[in-house]
């Protein structure tokens, strides 16, 4: 009885952690986060005045447009790497090539989030539990979409002190 108790419990464990992960990884839900990241993302970009693009807290961090630049790489080396799509900025690093003006960041880092969305809406559900690499790592390919979007999100992050330093309040936390 005790051993048919365990595989039940073992059982209903897998189906839930399947179901959960199952509604994580669905190709609607990532489209939709996506598509609010990106809508936060520049709520943020256009809350900094033009001056503070170039501005830099340390001598050692990098400036405000260069974070959103970083991001946008990230977003697409993971997106590339989950959908097995080209990046449509080509083998450039956005941080290293686009100009650090307002618009131009804002643009490139938009264009951005287009890919990615653009990546995802072109994956099958299927696609996502795939095995895909990314940074020397075996994982799914839904997961490397999971890390794209905590790299997004701890950039955009890490720009809340350059706007309180700047005398800016922070867009409001998006998270439906």
């Amino acid at each position: 009885m005790k051993k048919l108790t365990l595989l039940f419990t073992i059982a209903l464990l897998v189906v839930t952690a399947t179901a959960i992960r199952a509604q994580i990884l669905t190709k609607d839900q990532m489209i939709a986060d996506w598509q609010r990241a990106k809508a936060y993302t520049k709520s943020y970009l256009d809350a900094m005045p033009e001056d503070g693009y170039s501005f830099k807290p340390t001598h050692e961090m990098r400036t405000f447009a260069a974070q959103f630049l970083h991001l946008a790489d990230g977003n697409y080396f993971f997106a590339a790497s989950a959908s097995g799509k080209p990046s449509t900025f080509g083998q450039k690093s956005v941080e290293k090539t686009v100009p650090q003006t307002k618009e131009a960041t804002t643009k490139a880092v938009m264009d951005s989030y287009d890919f990615v969305i653009s990546c995802i809406q072109g994956m099958t559900d299927a696609q996502f539990a795939q095995t895909g690499e990314s940074e020397g790592h075996k994982v799914t390919k839904g997961i490397i979409l999971l890390k794209a979007f905590e790299h997004q999100t701890h950039h955009r992050g890490q720009t809340v002190a350059y706007l309180r330093l700047k005398g800016v309040t922070p867009p409001p936390e998006v998270l439906f």
